[in-house]
């Protein structure tokens, strides 16, 4: 039963976060909204970590699984990606770098906010 209870809350705020993406026009997709709309209840502990840790945990340890619909959609597109696999390629490779190298600089900000606050 605790679980249960655990999943309705992720579910509410995965809701929430559909409901955001509805009302609000910025094309941001409705489960980063459920993220941040959970980040904020857990940072304002509105939401105790205790309350979802589990269900999270397990969640996160299944999500492998939840890849492979999509590879099945790939595999079975393949005729039609090949001709775009460099192009696609280039921009995955792009992407990740770009996404790596923000998150370090972030990080680093973050990090050196903390060791000055602290100081």
């Amino acid at each position: 039963m605790k679980y249960m209870y655990q999943f309705c809350i992720i579910a509410m705020v995965t809701f929430l976060g559909e409901i955001l993406y509805k009302l609000i026009p910025v094309p941001i997709p409705a489960s980063v909204w459920g993220l941040v709309f959970m980040l904020l209840l857990l940072r304002m502990r509105i939401i105790k970590i205790e309350k979802v840790k589990e269900t999270g945990e397990f969640l996160i340890h299944i999500m492998p699984l939840m890849f492979v619909p999509a590879a099945v959609g790939l595999i079975t597109t393949w005729d039609r990606l090949r001709a775009i696999l460099i192009p696609i390629m280039v921009t995955v490779v792009m992407t990740t770098i770009i996404v790596m190298a923000v998150t370090g600089k972030i990080t680093q900000f973050i990090m050196g906010r903390q060791e000055k606050k602290n100081e």
